[in-house]
């Protein structure tokens, strides 16, 4: 996953643009007029949505997007666009005096939408001129075209766009909307969710016949691709020459769908036009809209959500991790929330003494890292002979005990530098040390942590392990 290519891409979005608002508040009353929630209105926040959400997904990921559509001459075209510029996102606004922007209304109380209020005439008989002008100029200096429809008349002559785009060279990417597909005949690629693909093919029982019409329908609009967003049984990939490619749903909460689809096309687009290939395009798409669907409203994810998403995915079973990867997890679990604790040692040979320390320090936190010497410091700290296991050894048996979350070597002798970077909570440390002789104390305390002195079980002793093993065993209590 190349997410430093993002800022390569230069996307021109088309389409159907809404202002999305949010009226949020406390309710803790029914209304004495009829059986509904009493929200008492405490703020109100302003998104963009539709299309315009499209370009912002585009543009939080580092591209380089412009955006085209109808709006009002109103003051919510005026918060629209500014919205949009503050985003890094160029605007080609076709303001229409007999229109009203598009607002979308939606009224939050406790983290749950409990009502929404369309205020839309739609953009249907809007002079389509002006807009085809500006397209052709638009869409000369960019990589790839996005047409997000949303049935509200923006793209009334979408074949005419698909053929101008096409005929420049660009590929072009359509979210549809509506029955009638065939006016998308002739793009590069579509992405229906699956009520909008069943509507026009009719419902499919299983993976194979979705698979088979989707590449019916595909040979017959003359597609490359048909993308299947399907929500909880992930996405479905179709292209000319490939069997179909099925990529299981990477949400690990979902909390609200809204705006999911503007975040597959989005990021879809903007990695194809970065270059990459259309499986792990799909796979991008597929981790951003994971992470979208689990906040509330329009939302977009960055290239760093992207990051901590794979992590997440590639190491959903795995606890040994390489020093950046560490960086990664740990900011994800800071933005949930969730408190640090970090120690450090060779763990050449595990005992009981270990384990009992590692679950008092797990329990000071929401997570705990270890981080491990590697082999050579261990020599140059221990001597010749030194350690019995290998670093990959004693990294695997530290895994495996339920109170460890994250391993990671280190090469120095002290981790200091380490906890420089990482910067725990909580420092943790088993032994007779006083605090401030701890590596990484001065770093850790004055970035508002603390650090901790945990004392080992009586009788448990690497060392006195070692000699027992010389001296010929162990009795049978574990002690020598």
């Amino acid at each position: 996953m190349h997410l430093e290519r993002f800022h390569k891409a230069r996307l021109l979005v088309a389409g159907d643009l809404m202002l999305d608002r949010y009226w949020s508040g406390d309710t803790g009353r029914i209304s004495p007029e009829a059986p509904v929630p009493v929200v008492r209105i405490e703020g109100e926040e302003l998104r963009p949505g539709g299309a315009a959400n499209v370009a912002l997904n585009a543009a939080a990921l580092g591209s380089r997007v412009s955006v085209l559509g109808f709006t009002g001459t109103d003051t919510e075209a005026d918060s629209l666009e500014a919205r949009l510029r503050d985003s890094g996102v160029t605007c080609h606004l076709v303001r229409d005096t007999g229109i009203a922007t598009l607002v979308k209304l939606r009224i939050v109380s406790r983290h749950q939408q409990l009502i929404r209020l369309d205020f839309e005439d739609g953009f249907h008989g809007c002079d389509s001129e002006d807009l085809l002008d500006r397209f052709r100029q638009a869409s000369a200096d960019v990589d790839a075209v996005v047409l997000s429809d949303y049935g509200k008349g923006t793209l009334a002559e979408v074949a005419t766009l698909i053929g101008m785009a096409r005929e420049a060279g660009k590929p072009v990417l359509v979210d549809p909307k509506g029955r009638e597909f065939t006016r998308y005949r002739g793009a590069t690629a579509i992405t229906p969710n699956r009520g909008e693909f069943e509507a026009v093919v009719g419902v499919c029982q299983t993976e194979a016949e979705l698979g088979d019409r989707a590449e019916a329908l595909r040979r017959d609009l003359e597609l490359e691709a048909i993308l299947v967003t399907r929500g909880e049984q992930g996405m479905t990939l179709v292209r000319a020459g490939k069997p179909p490619a099925h990529f299981p749903t990477r949400a690990r909460d979902v909390f609200d769908v809204t705006g999911a689809g503007d975040t597959v096309i989005a990021t879809l687009s903007a990695a194809l036009a970065s270059g990459e290939p259309w499986e792990e395009a799909v796979s991008m798409a597929n981790l951003a809209a994971g992470v979208v669907v689990g906040r509330l409203g329009t939302a977009v994810a960055s290239p760093a959500d992207l990051r901590r998403a794979r992590l997440h995915e590639d190491h959903g079973g795995q606890r040994v991790v390489a020093e950046e990867e560490l960086y990664t997890l740990v900011e994800d679990a800071r933005s949930h929330g969730e408190r640090v604790v970090m120690t450090n040692g060779c763990f050449d040979l595990l005992h009981a003494g270990h384990v009992a320390y590692l679950e008092e320090a797990a329990e000071r936190g929401d997570r705990l890292v270890v981080a491990v010497n590697d082999d050579d410091s261990v020599r140059r700290l221990k001597g010749e002979g030194r350690p019995i296991n290998t670093l990959a050894q004693r990294m695997a048996v530290l895994a495996g005990l339920a109170s460890v979350d994250w391993v990671v070597p280190f090469s120095e002798d002290t981790p200091a530098r380490l906890m420089e970077r990482v910067l725990p909570d909580c420092l943790v440390k088993g032994g007779d040390y006083r605090p401030e002789d701890i590596a990484g104390y001065e770093a850790v305390t004055g970035a508002g942590g603390e650090v901790v002195v945990l004392s080992f079980r009586e009788g448990c002793s690497s060392s006195a392990m070692m000699e027992a093993i010389r001296k010929g065993g162990l009795d049978e209590g574990g002690h020598d």
